[in-house]
Formats: structure tokens, C-alpha cells, sequence
């Protein structure tokens, strides 16, 4: 991988919460970095403080005046002598206000430059960028005349059925699909208050809908000294309202040779841009195997929710590669060296309930225990005894499983997730297990609607009801109490138990 430290970076100040600073906090410990957590009133007992070399306070639990505040994120480096940032991904991630100020503050960012990002941000710019750079785009058009009535003549130009969609931002908002004319106003006037509201940009463009598409990103890494490479792709169609839900890797849909290409135009993508660091190009894919075509959708200017999934089928770590790179350092590795491996699942894990449009819940984790074996990663960034909170994202971990076929790792997720009890509040573990033996998934033969298509065979009651929960965490409340007795009795009647436990 290469040596850290003899560069300016000594001290990394994570600007995020929950399991992304778990796994960069845990990432600065292996590269022999420091670490630096921020928090929120809400997160100050959070896993993320506790795993930390230091933690600062930075604001109440607003995130606009906390992980969303330049201004505090800056001065908790500089109380801290930070020498560098590591954003996480969310909050400020891809905002370029943040790599600016520390440009400014001469703390160094890990990940791409402000004006990268800037260029990148823009939907209709990285459209323009891409096609320039010879990237495939989905055939779209960007109206002059942003007006209702402008934005509609370009659906019509287009022909429908499209999807209208918000320049600035992602994550499904200020997006809507137009099939004909007497929905379109409404639909259009929608997803521009939605833009506004989540992004403060109302700028529309207009794109060919692509029935029952994939959606297949392609990793990327660069470095400051003309080096770009690819690291395969991700399957990442398994959404719910724009949000994954599952990832993986290989892609069960493209061949080799589709593989190459989009890899080729990965690269071309990042060089195009002049990028450096960690950063994904994401593709909708139409058709399946040899027939596969695919079209640039957009550029993550950050470590992806995925990334685990990479890591596992190519053998890398990515967030230390990170540092590498933001360090001065070049790449660790060259496209010749990289190769993919077996398959790798990752699975989202929130406190949310499948039964009631999975709505986020709250509550204590009065049981938590993760699951281990041979091929099984858990990041997380929760443990037990902690309380989940509304005031965030209610992502509690990540299950990343590796085997030898797609069918090896397809069972030893669903195994893990039935090994994977939480008490205290509901989460969409059931839902997944339903979701991983659905015969659509096995076969893979997804698409983004693949959940909504077959939203009865996933449907399911709740689970365990509230008493059941409450019993069963009290039972194990009561052994972990009979356990530790008998330790500590072990203990009193041999006091040099503990020294020698400590020996070995």
C-alpha cells in the first residue's frame, strides 16, 4: 500500500457520523493516523465518538449547525490540528464549499477538488462532459427556457414516456416520470419545488425513460500524478424509491467485454474531469449480456455506501487508498494488478419498519449481536445498549458477505441475516431475508422496479410483536447477568486468573 505519514497528514478529522466514521476512524488506526470524531448533542455516547482517538463537540443535533456546518467542521480541526478531512459520504460530502475552506485553512481534503465537484454536481454539465469525453449519455434534452411550458416542449421533443429531473442533487429527488401530456405541468411544477426544497436549484432537463433499466457503477481511483484506474463494477438495482437496498459484485447481467467498455469509459469519465481520489460513474444499463447497453447517469464525488463490496471481491482497501492519495502518494495499485474474485453481497441494515411503508423507528437496542464467520464483514456503527435516535439517516449497519458464486454468497447473507437478532426496535432485516429468496433476485434478473414489482411477495407482518421483543431482551439481559456472575465468582476464587488470561 505504500507508507503514510511522510506526507502532511498526521491527524484525520472525520466529518461524519455513525458507520462511515467507524470505518475511517478504524482505517486511520491501521495506517497508523490519528483520529478525530465530531458530534452532535444527539451522537456524544455514539460508537463512532467512543472508537475515536478524540472527539469534539460541534453543535446540537440540527445538522445544519453541526455535520452540515462548514464553519464549526473547520475550527474543530483546527482546535484539533487536524491536518486533513475526511468527509465520509452525505452531509457535506460532495458540497464543494468543504474541500474549498479547507483548501483555505491549508488542511488537506480527502477526495476531489471544489472545482471538480462543481463541474460534476451539475447533472446538465457532467451530461455536456461526458459527451464531449465520448462517454454514452442517456439521450435527454436540457430546455433553455426553464418555465413550465419550456420544460414540457422538451418532453414532447423528446417524446414520451421521460423522466424530468432536477440538475443539482440525487437520491431520487425532484425527479418524476411523464407518460403523456395531461400529467406532465403537474409533474414538472412537482419535482421543481422538490429541487428547490432539497437542493435550492429548480434547473430541469428532460431524459429518455428506459424501461426496467440496471443501475451499474463502475469504481474508480485517481491520483495526482496522471494515474486512473477502474476497480469493476457494482450491481446496485435492488432500490426502493431511488435508494439501494442491495449491492453487489460481478454484475450478474454484463459479460467481459461490456465489462471492459464501461470500465474504458470509467477512465475517460475521471480523466475528462481531472479528478483525484475515490469516485464512482454510475451507468443505466438496458438489456442484459451481449445486448447490454449502457448510458452515463452521473458522477459520486465521494466513497460510495458500497465500497465494501469492491474491497471484497478485489482484495483492496479503499479509504486508505484514499489517504494515500490525499497524502501526495501514488496509486497503489495498476489496472493490470486489479481483478474481481468470487461475489460479494452487502446488505443495508435500518431501524425501519417493512410492514408500515418502512417507516424509521426509534428506541433502545436492548439486544444487538452481529453476526461472524468466514466471509462475513458487518460495519456498523451502533452497538448494543446504544438508542436510536430520528434525528438521522436510520442506517444501523451494513452486512458484506464474500463467497466462491453468486449462490454461495446469496445463502451465507440470508444465513447471516437469520443470525443477526436485534431487540429494541424493528428493522428491515425480515424484509431482506424475503428480498435475498425472492426467485427474481436469485436468478438475477433484477431491474431498479424490481421491489416494486413484487411488492406482495415481499409484503410481511410484523415480525415479532413489541411484548415478544421485550421479553426476550429482559431473558437476555438476565443470562449476560448469570454469565458475568459466574466469571467474576471464577474470579474471587482464583485471583490470578485475570493475570494469566492477560499473558496468553
Amino acid at each position: 500500500m505504500g507508507a503514510l505519514g511522510r506526507g502532511p497528514i498526521r491527524r484525520v478529522l472525520i466529518a461524519n457520523r455513525g458507520e462511515i466514521a467507524v470505518r475511517v476512524a478504524r482505517a486511520c488506526r491501521e495506517a497508523g493516523l490519528e483520529s478525530v470524531a465530531v458530534y452532535s448533542d444527539a451522537d456524544s455516547d455514539a460508537l463512532h465518538v467512543r472508537v475515536a482517538d478524540r472527539a469534539v463537540r460541534i453543535g446540537p443535533a440540527t445538522p445544519s449547525e453541526s455535520y452540515l456546518s462548514v464553519p464549526r467542521l473547520i475550527a474543530a480541526a483546527g482546535r484539533t490540528d487536524a491536518d486533513a478531512i475526511h468527509p465520509g459520504y452525505g452531509f457535506l460530502s460532495e458540497r464543494p464549499e468543504l474541500p474549498r475552506a479547507c483548501s483555505e485553512a491549508g488542511i488537506v481534503f480527502v477526495g476531489p477538488s471544489a472545482d471538480v465537484m462543481e463541474r460534476m454536481g451539475s447533472k446538465i454539465g457532467a451530461r455536456a462532459l461526458m459527451d464531449a469525453a465520448g462517454v454514452p449519455i442517456v439521450p435527454g434534452l436540457t430546455p433553455h427556457d426553464q418555465s413550465n411550458d419550456g420544460v414540457l416542449a422538451a418532453a414532447r421533443g423528446l417524446g414520451y414516456p421521460v423522466l424530468v429531473k432536477a440538475s443539482a442533487g440525487g437520491g431520487g429527488k425532484g425527479m418524476r416520470t411523464v407518460r403523456r401530456d395531461d400529467e406532465a405541468i403537474e409533474s414538472i411544477a412537482a419535482a421543481r419545488r422538490e429541487a428547490l426544497a432539497a437542493f435550492g436549484d429548480g434547473t430541469l432537463y428532460v431524459e429518455r425513460l428506459i424501461d426496467r433499466p440496471r443501475h451499474v457503477e463502475i469504481q474508480i481511483f485517481a491520483d495526482a500524478h496522471g494515474n486512473v484506474v477502474h476497480l469493476f463494477e457494482r450491481e446496485c438495482s435492488i432500490q426502493r424509491r431511488h435508494q439501494k437496498v442491495i449491492e453487489e459484485s460481478p454484475s450478474p447481467a454484463i459479460t467481459p467485454d461490456v465489462r471492459r467498455r464501461m470500465g474504458e469509459a470509467a477512465v475517460a469519465a475521471a480523466r475528462a474531469v481531472g479528478y483525484c481520489n475515490a469516485g464512482t460513474i454510475e451507468f443505466l444499463v438496458e438489456g442484459d449480456r451481449d445486448r447490454a447497453q449502457f448510458y452515463f447517469l452521473e458522477m459520486n464525488t465521494r466513497l460510495q455506501v458500497e465500497h465494501p463490496v469492491t474491497e471484497a471481491v478485489t482484495g483492496v482497501d479503499l479509504v486508505r487508498a484514499q489517504f494515500v492519495v490525499a497524502d501526495g502518494g501514488i496509486l497503489p495499485w495498476t489496472q493490470e494488478a486489479l481483478s474481481q474474485r468470487g461475489h460479494a453481497l452487502e446488505c443495508r441494515i435500518y431501524a425501519e419498519d417493512a410492514a408500515r411503508d418502512f417507516l424509521p423507528q426509534a428506541g433502545p437496542l436492548l439486544l444487538y449481536r452481529e453476526p461472524s464467520g468466514p466471509g462475513i464483514r458487518v460495519d456498523s456503527g451502533v452497538a448494543e445498549g446504544d438508542r436510536v435516535g430520528v434525528d438521522y439517516d436510520p442506517l444501523l449497519a451494513k452486512l458484506i458477505v464474500h463467497g466462491e458464486t453468486r449462490e454461495a454468497a446469496r445463502a451465507r447473507a440470508a444465513g447471516a441475516l437469520r443470525q443477526f437478532p436485534v431487540l429494541g426496535t424493528r428493522t428491515n432485516i425480515p424484509f431482506l431475508v424475503r428480498l435475498l429468496d425472492l426467485p427474481a433476485f436469485r436468478s438475477g434478473r433484477v431491474h431498479t422496479g424490481t421491489i416494486d414489482e413484487h411488492a406482495d411477495e415481499l409484503a410481511g407482518a410484523h415480525d415479532v410483536p413489541p411484548e415478544a421483543l421485550v421479553a426476550a431482551a429482559l431473558t437476555v439481559a438476565q443470562a449476560d447477568t448469570r454469565q458475568a456472575h459466574q466469571r467474576s465468582s471464577v474470579v474471587d476464587r482464583d485471583p490470578w486468573s485475570t493475570l494469566r488470561r492477560w499473558r496468553r
